[in-house]
């Protein structure tokens, strides 16, 4: 049976870095969602056109609603509007949840190792959120690529939810504009960085891999070379579409 379009009440919009926000989402007659999937969002103008694109959820399941992390792309109008002309009170349309496949719950277990490359954080976040909200301490450490500081989106959540001691520790590398007071690495996710920074092949984890789609093709090649079972590594890329 098709998934239906829903209405969607915006709830609350928050500013998460200079080119991207949160829009929260009360959405009745959802069905709930698995960390990690995605839904559609329809937009339709007073003449008619509709344009429509994909979010991944950034919220977890026990949280009430939805909300969607959207980073406005150059020329991208469906997140042009989203991030800069929506406002609390206005109605969107979305379908979902969709995606099976880049998905994790708590009883799938670990260890986990997360890599995610800007935007690519989003389904990952539902991931550590949901961890959070079971008080689960699945061993589970995240790497995340930014291009400078000021593009990192939900730093201060991650460094609470790594501030709890319960099994996650948290990685930023930043491969343009490192500041002089940075003292994360600073260069493009390399087999070296893997090595520190994520469980070893021998601790078999679930690898989450998403973000542009160079980067993922090359931390993937990267996990198995370094002997992690390409069978326990899902990815999810985005790229140049032409839309946004």
């Amino acid at each position: 049976m098709p998934i239906p379009w829903l209405a969607a009440d915006v709830r609350e919009i928050v500013v998460e870095t200079p080119d991207v926000k949160t829009i929260r989402l009360a959405v009745p007659g959802w069905r709930g969602h698995v960390p990690g999937q995605h839904v559609d969002v329809r937009l339709t103008a007073e003449d008619g056109y509709q344009a429509q694109r994909s979010y991944s959820i950034a919220s977890p399941p026990e949280e009430d609603g939805v909300a969607l992390t959207v980073e406005r792309l150059e020329d991208g109008e469906v997140s042009t509007f989203l991030t800069e002309e929506l406002r609390a009170g206005d109605r969107l349309e979305l379908r979902g949840p969709l995606g099976g496949y880049f998905t994790w719950t708590v009883e799938q277990g670990g260890p986990l190792a997360l890599v995610a490359g800007g935007s690519g954080i989003v389904p990952l976040m539902a991931m550590l959120r949901h961890r959070a909200a079971q008080a689960s301490n699945v061993p589970t450490r995240l790497l995340c690529s930014w291009r400078a500081a000021e593009q990192m989106i939900y730093r201060d959540e991650l460094a609470r939810l790594a501030a709890r001691r319960d099994g996650l520790e948290v990685t930023h590398t930043l491969t343009r504009d490192a500041t002089a007071d940075w003292r994360g690495h600073s260069r493009r996710i390399d087999r070296e960085m893997l090595l520190e920074a994520l469980p070893g092949p021998e601790a078999r984890p679930l690898a989450y891999v998403c973000g542009p789609t160079p980067m993922v093709e090359s931390v993937a090649t990267l996990l198995v070379s370094l002997g992690h079972a390409p069978e326990r590594i899902r990815t999810e890329r985005f790229g140049p579409t032409g839309g946004g």
